[in-house]
């Protein structure tokens, strides 16, 4: 079966998903690219020999379009999904789902009404070959239990003028906030956040500290104006090892009695692989494989929005904040990808 994919938005990663499509996904072709600028959307759909369009619940209605991925902006995340969901068609969402934790349980209800999973949510780095072997390892008992994570996620600059701290938690953090879940298989219980002073009057690093219900402690950095490029790494500390995620750069420079390593310029290159990986999962599902093994669910998406507005509440109020998830829905108890 060759599945049919819509792309709805054709932005940066919108682009890149159609790029992934089209040339690197065995058993799928691109149909259509739709975006609400139509020039932009003709522009990438050109390039693939797909067709433009400019209304998405439209195309994702289409009877020639068999499953969707959804990379517009993050305010269109939910009522997109929903919309899949009303047509019955597997949908890859691009984080956050929302972030607004109500909206989430909206999409949570109606999926769970409908039957069957329909949304595969795309925290990526679920599929890094990095964190699968972190993973894998703490699960074989290596470094013994886990105390501590600790990530960093250093962007060069940021997206937009107006960035705020409030908003490197609502849309840098989430992929820490999946992380860590995944990768501890418990909950976090509590978050406090900070921020140091810079210098000048762009937005200084995020500082969160979370405790888990079986009391690790977990560090999350979110800068977004580190200046030398994009660099994400996490490591695990265990009672009788750690382990790493490394520098991923393929080549080196020596020169000047001086020895050097490039950073890539943002997340695509990084997480490339991640990311053909992730869709190529999502094909095999809408080819009816079953439900990808490492995929994040609505539900997923539900507990990074709560983390990350009890973060926001944290930076502003100074204090730390208790994190309160309802309780897991039956529809969501095997969930692949679920935290233990």
């Amino acid at each position: 079966m060759t599945v049919r994919i819509a792309v709805i938005g054709a932005g940066i990663m919108g682009a890149d998903h159609a790029r992934i499509v089209a040339e690197d996904l065995p058993g799928a072709t691109l149909q259509v690219v739709c975006d609400m600028d139509e020039a932009r959307a003709r522009a990438i759909a050109g390039r693939y020999d797909a067709e433009a369009a400019t209304a998405p619940e439209a195309v994702i209605a289409r009877t020639d379009v068999d499953a969707v991925i959804v990379a517009s902006p993050d305010s269109t995340h939910a009522p997109l999904s929903l919309a899949c969901i009303r047509a019955g068609k597997k949908v890859m969402c691009e984080k956050p789902l929302s972030q607004s934790s109500g909206e989430c349980r909206e999409v949570m209800q109606a999926e769970a009404a409908s039957g069957t999973r329909q949304i595969m949510l795309g925290f990526m780095r679920r599929y890094d070959p990095a964190y699968r072997q972190m993973r894998a390892a703490l699960t074989a008992g290596t470094i013994g239990r886990p105390l501590m994570m600790h990530n960093w996620h250093r962007n060069g600059s940021t997206p937009s003028a107006d960035f705020t701290g409030a908003m490197a938690i609502t849309n840098s953090a989430p992929h820490e906030f999946d992380i860590l879940r995944y990768m501890l298989g418990c909950e976090p219980v509590s978050i406090t956040a900070t921020q140091p002073m810079r210098s000048d009057d762009k937005v200084a690093p995020v500082v969160m500290v979370l405790q888990t219900v079986d009391g690790q402690l977990v560090t999350v950095e979110v800068n977004n104006n580190a200046a030398y490029g994009y660099d994400v790494k996490a490591e695990l500390v265990g009672e009788t090892g750690t382990i790493a995620t490394n520098h991923v750069s393929y080549t080196r420079m020596d020169k000047g009695a001086t020895q050097s390593l490039g950073h890539d310029a943002d997340w695509r290159d990084r997480y490339a692989e991640a990311y053909r990986q992730q869709n190529k999962a999502f094909v095999r599902w809408v080819q009816g494989g079953g439900c990808p093994e490492l995929a994040a669910s609505a539900w997923d998406g539900y507990a990074a929005a709560v983390i990350a507005e009890c973060g926001v509440k944290a930076l502003e109020s100074g204090s730390r904040q208790d994190i309160t998830l309802i309780p897991r829905p039956a529809f969501y108890a095997g969930a692949t990808g679920k935290v233990a």
